[in-house]
């Protein structure tokens, strides 16, 4: 059985069966046996209204696996799996997520003072 332990360590990517689709996540089954969670929010980088528009009953998928807990549930990720094959497509032109992140912040704060200019202006002008 050190195998089958091998297959759900935390960072491990797998490939596993989709078992069941609720709203709140799909339940994939992985080599081993074991069935692990792909919550909703892991499913693809975009919104996801509906995971049946992402994955089917059936269908294989390679997943992360998250985390591992005492009682035995596990967590998986279809969308990490994919990002990191990622880099290997995009030759280092990418962002990283600070960048990314002081990059949004920055653009926000831009944003939020050009609406501060234009209701001052009015603010004023009611007061007078």
């Amino acid at each position: 059985m050190p195998t089958e332990q091998q297959t759900v360590i935390p960072g491990a990517i797998v490939e596993g069966v989709v078992q069941g689709i609720t709203r709140f996540g799909a339940f994939v089954e992985l080599p081993d046996g074991k069935v692990g969670l792909v919550h909703i929010s892991e499913i693809a980088d975009t919104y996801v209204k509906d995971i049946r528009d992402f994955l089917q009953e059936g269908q294989k998928v390679k997943v992360r696996v998250l985390n591992v807990e005492d009682n035995g549930k596990v967590g998986l990720s279809v969308r990490q799996a994919k990002e990191r094959e990622r880099p290997r497509r995009h030759s280092g032109g990418e962002m990283s997520f600070e960048d990314k992140l002081s990059k949004f912040l920055k653009e926000s704060d831009e944003k939020l003072q050009t609406l501060k200019l234009k209701r001052d202006p009015k603010r004023r002008n009611r007061n007078s």
